[in-house]
């Protein structure tokens, strides 16, 4: 399986966007109105678990993020159980993942 290299689609919950870093929030405005990097508008589908949404990522390309916010610096999900097995996975497809740092 090979992930897509570009996708119309993003995955986040907005729900706490006005708490995340001005930088993220900056970055998400600009791909739903068609200004990121490919300059084509991307559409929000989030479905709230984790496995469902890098699937449809792994399938259709695009972005699955999980931002840190005031509340919660790092996300939500857990490293060990959660975040590294789904980055291998997506990696192995192709694609890319990193942290909040640029790390991968």
């Amino acid at each position: 399986m090979r992930v897509p290299k570009r996708g119309t689609y993003y995955s986040v919950n907005e729900g706490n966007s006005w708490l995340w870093d001005a930088s993220i929030r900056h970055y998400i405005d600009k791909i739903k109105r068609g200004e990121g990097e490919t300059k084509k508008r991307y559409s929000s589908r989030y479905v709230g678990s984790m496995v469902g949404d890098v699937h449809r990522t792994l399938l259709y390309g695009g972005i699955f993020g999980n931002p840190g916010d005031v509340k919660h610096r790092n996300g939500k999900l857990r490293l060990v159980y959660e975040c590294s097995p789904m980055s291998f996975l997506v990696e192995q497809a192709g694609g890319g993942s990193c942290t909040s740092d640029g790390g991968s």
